[in-house]
């Protein structure tokens, strides 16, 4: 994984406080301290890529509904294909009804 390079204690308090978050309201006022505005679109932009992903649209579509641009479509189709497994993991969970569709599917 590359985020093993940067895996210490300011990391581990980070993924910590998240998973101490209670409801999407506690991670609205987490994150509005935490980040800045652009850092939150930008990380639900890149989520919201794979989702699509997973659900096979097209490069053309997914840029059009998210104005991701091809280069950062490109880079979250590597982590989904080739990655760590988070966002696999991730929208697994969110969506569980995609994995059992790719189940049938393969």
């Amino acid at each position: 994984m590359q985020i093993d390079k940067i895996r210490g204690e300011q990391i581990d308090q980070l993924f910590q406080a998240i998973l101490e978050l209670k409801d999407v309201e506690e991670c609205y006022k987490f994150f509005d301290d935490l980040c800045t505005m652009s850092e939150v679109q930008s990380l639900a932009q890149r989520l919201d890529v794979a989702h699509k992903l997973k659900l096979k649209k097209t490069y053309d579509s997914i840029q059009q509904e998210t104005g991701a641009s091809t280069a950062t479509i490109s880079r979250i189709r590597r982590c989904v294909d080739y990655g760590s497994g988070g966002y696999n993991l991730m929208l697994d969970r969110l969506y569980p009804e995609l994995q059992n569709n790719q189940t049938k599917n393969n």
